[in-house]
């Protein structure tokens, strides 16, 4: 995992925040190296309700664009990003993704979130650490949780990027 997080960290996209004292003008990139990924992890879980099934927190940012630890205990509603595509990596746990078909009865949540009951005709992949997720912007998704958690460095991508 220290390797993922180190080249993640060199992306352009993620240029900026934490830890803030390691920034400098010359330099903007944000790093979080593996003892800072692991502790968020531990301070999420820790933090997390018993009946709570998602958290998300940034690990690294530059504006606007976020890379976030996200913790699945439970599975979300199928739902799909119109401007965006959502790029994860698996960190933790198993689960199932099932993407692409459609999503019959779509309600617009907020302008970057649709959600629906159900995804038919898509494609379902078992999930597990290493595993990387590309997700276009408009493509119906759903993971499922396979043991106790799911746990993903997400980011979204705007729609074209």
């Amino acid at each position: 995992m220290k390797i993922l997080i180190r080249a993640l960290a060199a992306a352009p996209l993620l240029a900026a925040a934490l830890p803030a004292s390691a920034q400098t003008t010359a330099d903007p990139t944000s790093f979080a190296g593996d003892r800072d990924v692991q502790a968020q992890l531990k301070a999420m879980l820790a933090e997390m309700k018993p009946d709570q099934g998602f958290a998300w927190k940034p690990v690294v940012r530059d504006g606007s664009n976020i890379a976030a630890i996200e913790i699945w205990k439970k599975p979300g509603k199928p739902a799909f990003h119109p401007d965006q595509a959502e790029y994860a990596i698996v960190l933790e746990g198993a689960g199932t993704l099932v993407s692409g078909g459609t999503m019959p009865d779509p309600q617009t949540r907020n302008p970057t979130l649709v959600e629906g009951s159900r995804i038919e005709g898509g494609t379902t992949r078992t999930l597990g650490p290493g595993d990387v997720i590309l997700v276009p912007a408009g493509v119906p998704h759903w993971f499922g949780i396979t043991g106790e958690r799911l746990v993903l460095l997400g980011i979204k991508l705007p729609k074209g990027q």
